[in-house]
């Protein structure tokens, strides 16, 4: 229904939007940042047909022809900017934001435009949108939906609204499995906390039929990263590359290992562990690899997360993972 009653979580983001509309003050310009899948995308919906809704209120109807239009995704004043490819080209951002800004809108006061992966916007491309933020018209409200706004030009930070969308707790993502996904306990639980706090994440793990092997694959792999060869983790490597619509999810399994070693390393505290079976291979890594070295093979996996999105070769991308898992160069 693209509500904010339907969005789990977040609400001092919700009532600071609802705040902004119930006072006139929506600004012109807006940064989502946050994890994937944390519910970023979801909220700018929501906050669009809030603004666009034909009633004016503080809620959608859900009744009118903008509402309607919103949920069958064909309402002419919400544009969520798409291209050929995941990464915006710089001309894309002036054909669909820029040039199509000075074009008022259809039928209601306002016109949306929501940026997915704004992360991941080139420099060029996100010059390009600085002057449409610097100078927007006075109906146009753009909404940056970004994993991470350290990417994000200081210059295009600096006339933003910034909200950025934290972590659920693993209670509330397990009870939302449990009464929306038909997951039984231990299942959820176990989505639950290796989701990192993202709804979106938990949702893939319980539809997942093999999320269990997934993870098993993870742990082979991670486990003996330093005793192996790199021929042969690549043999492993290989089945996950196979297995591509699980390949983001590979990913994260991985990050979240080497989140639990850094947490491992800063706490020394097993109770905070996620693999908490897997405490003796993770206490290990603390004792060979420092803080500055775990910080490369995160921005690593971050970076080949980015590189999947933009549809590179994904052996060679692997492969360089994986080496630089095995030598972390500071």
């Amino acid at each position: 229904m693209n509500d904010f009653k339907d969005i789990v979580g977040h609400d001092d983001i919700k009532a600071q939007l609802t705040n902004a509309v119930a006072s006139q003050q929506v600004s012109h310009a807006y940064i989502f940042s946050g994890d994937n899948g944390s519910g970023k995308k979801t909220m700018a919906k929501a906050f669009a047909k809030m603004l666009l809704c034909e009633e004016g209120g503080t809620s959608p109807c859900n009744k009118c022809k903008s509402c309607m239009q919103i949920d069958s995704d064909n309402n002419p004043d919400l544009k969520i900017i798409n291209g050929q490819k995941v990464i915006l080209t710089k001309d894309e951002i002036r054909q669909q934001v820029v040039n199509d800004a000075l074009i008022k809108p259809y039928a209601g006061k306002k016109k949306v435009y929501i940026i997915p992966n704004a992360h991941l916007l080139r420099i060029d491309a996100q010059n390009v949108l600085l002057k449409t933020i610097e100078e927007p018209p006075e109906y146009a409200v753009i909404i940056l939906v970004a994993d991470n706004e350290d990417a994000i030009l200081p210059t295009i930070m600096s006339r933003c609204v910034k909200l950025r969308f934290k972590a659920l707790g693993e209670e509330v993502i397990k009870k939302y499995l449990m009464e929306n996904c038909g997951m039984v306990d231990y299942a959820a639980a176990a989505s639950a906390a290796f989701c990192g706090g993202s709804l979106g994440r938990a949702i893939r793990y319980s539809t997942t039929e093999d999320f269990a092997t997934m993870k098993q694959r993870v742990v082979k792999i991670m486990s003996s990263l330093d005793e192996r060869e790199l021929y042969d983790i690549m043999d492993e490597i290989m089945v996950m590359v196979a297995d591509k619509d699980n390949l983001e999810d590979y990913l994260d399994l991985m990050l979240l290992w080497f989140r639990d070693v850094l947490m491992l390393k800063v706490t020394n505290d097993p109770n905070k562990l996620l693999y908490k079976d897997e405490y003796n291979s993770i206490k290990a890594q603390t004792r060979v690899r420092g803080y500055d070295e775990i910080e490369v093979i995160i921005k690593a996996i971050d970076t080949t997360r980015t590189r999947l999105k933009a549809h590179v070769n994904m052996d060679t991308a692997l492969e360089l993972l994986v080496l630089t898992m095995k030598n972390p160069i500071v």
